[in-house]
């Protein structure tokens, strides 16, 4: 089986507890519940983002070795704009081969195949004005979709799309990003990164043939989204 959620925000390193929100209170208890009762380790898990408050790849290293060996199942992880410890791939994939973290896999310009889904995605961005600094990162995001894109077409399955800020929220729409959607022919979309109020507004469900998935941590109760 195939699965996601986004934004596990976890803190083993570093002080930065994050169940100090509200809704948040035993959400790693609760998390590591719902995971383990249903996901067995045949399943895989797309992680959309967040997964650490670490600054350096480093102090990464509990919360990774949290997500390898706590929680069932095989996890790719795509980066959040929270994920400052996030390096190249060669340098994050050496860091797991160090510390013996086995069943996580990094998605970044790249695609995988699970249970007939061509796993694709990027960060995103969300276009907060016309400056020229958020158009440069936009475009890149939207190069790095595309690769992904591209590498799912020549695996040969469902194009499914994990992207960590939601291409459309209100009246914003991430042209760039939702046009690589079109062209590639997708019609599934998770995305992540709204919390507390903001889940409110979160686009759940069709929008000119694309379906359209909030699976923040809080947004589905800290308990994964089954995808196939």
């Amino acid at each position: 089986m195939l699965y996601t959620i986004g934004d596990l925000h976890l803190s083993f390193g570093v002080d930065k507890p994050q169940d100090i929100f509200p809704g948040w209170s035993n959400y790693v208890e609760r998390l590591k519940e719902n995971w383990n009762s249903k996901i067995t380790d045949n399943d895989t898990v797309v992680l959309v983002g967040d997964h650490s408050w670490a600054l350096k790849l480093e102090e990464s290293r509990k919360d990774l070795e949290f997500i390898d060996k706590e929680l069932k199942g095989k996890k790719i992880l795509s980066k959040g704009n929270h994920d400052l410890w996030w390096q190249t791939m060669n340098k994050n994939e050496n860091f797991l081969r160090e510390n013996g973290l086995s069943t996580i896999k990094f998605l970044f310009n790249n695609a995988y195949l699970a249970e007939g889904i061509s796993i694709c995605g990027t960060r995103g961005w969300i276009r907060e004005s016309e400056e020229p600094f958020d158009q440069k990162i936009l475009n890149r995001e939207a190069g790095r979709l595309e690769m992904s894109l591209q590498a799912g077409v020549k695996l040969g399955g469902e194009l499914v799309a994990f992207i960590h800020y939601p291409p459309i929220y209100g009246t914003e729409e991430n042209a760039p990003i939702i046009e690589l959607l079109h062209k590639y022919g997708v019609k599934r979309c998770y995305y992540a990164h709204l919390h507390g109020s903001s889940i409110k507004g979160a686009l759940i469900g069709e929008r000119d043939g694309i379906n359209y998935k909030l699976v923040s941590a809080d947004g589905v109760g800290f308990d994964p989204v089954k995808i196939n």
